[in-house]
């Protein structure tokens, strides 16, 4: 992993906690448990959209139409997260929207933004699994994640998660 050493604890500098933000129920999980954990460390905490609207027609415009009605989309999403998080904690968090294939997104980011030292993702509690992003890193990527990956279980309660984070 030549290049991507972390410099969150350098002077000018301070961690962050990055979440990818889905809209999906487990992910409510994960702002909880980020956000009262920056607000317990004085950490930042990046929310990231991805969208993926590779491959759009682009006959006519109609690609470049479905694009940004995908950001916008992401957009709202990442709005409703973050004025959850100042709910939850007052942590004003960092947005991102980008486009791709999640796993190629998340680190892209994190090799990016050198002060990112977690990525906190949250299981979902059906029977489906956990969830394709946390099965793929908690799977054949986990070894070689450039920061440590945290799950936070889906079914815990916000004081489960108060006496965690």
């Amino acid at each position: 992993m030549t290049g991507t050493r972390r410099r969150s604890y350098e002077e000018g500098h301070r961690p962050k906690y990055l979440i990818v933000i889905d809209g999906s129920e487990e992910c409510g999980r994960a702002i909880y448990f980020a956000a009262k954990r920056c607000a317990r460390i004085s950490a930042g905490l990046v929310m990231l959209a991805v969208t993926d609207v590779e491959g759009f027609d682009q006959w006519l415009g109609v690609g470049d139409v479905m694009k940004q009605e995908a950001n916008d989309a992401a957009e709202k999403t990442l709005d409703d997260a973050a004025a959850k998080c100042r709910t939850i904690s007052g942590i004003e968090a960092e947005r991102v929207v980008r486009n791709g294939s999640k796993a190629d997104v998340i680190k892209a980011l994190i090799n990016e933004d050198r002060d990112i030292i977690f990525l906190v993702l949250a299981a979902a509690t059906g029977s489906d699994g956990p969830g394709p992003l946390v099965s793929m890193l908690a799977g054949k990527a986990a070894g070689t994640f450039p920061v440590p990956v945290v799950i936070v279980p889906g079914d815990l309660a916000d004081e489960e998660i108060d006496a965690l984070a």
